[in-house]
């Protein structure tokens, strides 16, 4: 996993207003907050760094407050999206994380409308690269649906890598990018320069290499406030993203399924994702499959 590789995080939350939500990322972060308005109703927060922090509406949000333990309706100003500037691992993750913690005390929640979505920088990007984190992701679609506990309610926002798709870029084996996007776009009406085209709703979007700011975006991720579970999410990005360009190829062949947390364990574990500092996120990248991490097989009594 290269830790200084740039990216983006969006997350999506509700229970608190954007404007609460700016004023406690400022706690962490310090620095002006003002008011962008817009239709999407953004409040921006400078940090002494330079960096723009921005808590803007999504749509999709189910808004929702609490009284007491009780979750309720709520209205727009409680649909809330925080969208970092540009970080790097090494440098910003624990700062974001105590901007995750500082929006859960201050009571933002997650739903089951609310994903999360990680824009990884396109810079050192080849047609090779792109058709390795294609077939990475496809490869190992069930695997990761399950493990990061996709739900039904959020799928159509970040759709499993299409068969066709696999099959065309695979036996087209594209050396540019333009015959890459040709590949990604067929079978879909309307201008490609649409920033909500339908083909961005997949977990590994590439509408955003080619028609957004020139990342890869992975969406394959409920939301979610807790500091561990978002580190985690970065770290499989970050490793996935480091895989797909180093690697001279990568196979569709699905792992074997018959245990999975084993499965997921010695991949993480190929992809770098070993030693103490990644033990947490092993845990919580296994936590939700089935089977035993130490053994492929169970042993006989």
């Amino acid at each position: 996993m290269e830790k200084t590789t740039r990216f983006g995080i969006e997350i999506e939350m509700t229970g608190i207003t954007r404007k609460d939500a700016a004023l406690a990322a400022r706690t962490v972060l310090g620095g002006e907050l003002c008011y962008g308005g817009s239709y999407y109703d953004t409040y921006e927060l400078e940090a002494p760094d330079g960096r723009t922090w921005k808590f803007t509406y999504d749509g999709s949000i189910r808004c929702e407050t609490r009284r007491g333990r009780i979750a309720e309706s709520a209205s727009r100003l409680y649909s809330v999206e925080l969208v970092s500037p540009i970080l790097t691992y090494e440098a910003d993750i624990e700062t974001l994380q105590e901007v995750v913690r500082a929006l859960r005390k201050a009571g933002a929640f997650t739903n089951n409308s609310c994903g999360i979505h990680i824009h990884l920088d396109g810079a050192e990007h080849t047609p090779r690269s792109i058709r390795n984190f294609v077939n990475i992701i496809h490869a190992r679609n069930d695997l990761f649906y399950k493990a990061l506990g996709i739900e039904a309610q959020r799928a159509r926002y970040c759709k499993k890598m299409d068969e066709h798709l696999v099959a065309a870029m695979n036996r087209a084996k594209p050396t540019t990018f333009a015959e890459i996007e040709s590949i990604w776009y067929a079978g879909y009406q309307g201008s490609r320069e649409a920033h909500y085209h339908q083909s961005r709703y997949h977990f590994c979007n590439l509408h955003a290499f080619f028609h957004g700011h020139h990342t890869v975006e992975l969406r394959g991720f409920n939301s979610t406030l807790h500091a561990g579970e978002v580190r985690s999410y970065i770290v499989l990005a970050l490793a996935l993203n480091s895989q797909a360009l180093t690697q001279s190829s990568a196979s569709t062949k699905k792992p074997q399924a018959e245990n999975e947390k084993f499965a997921m364990r010695t991949y993480l574990n190929r992809i770098g994702l070993i030693g103490d500092e990644f033990k947490a996120c092993r845990e919580h990248l296994c936590k939700r499959l089935s089977g035993n991490a130490a053994w492929r097989r169970r042993i006989a009594a």
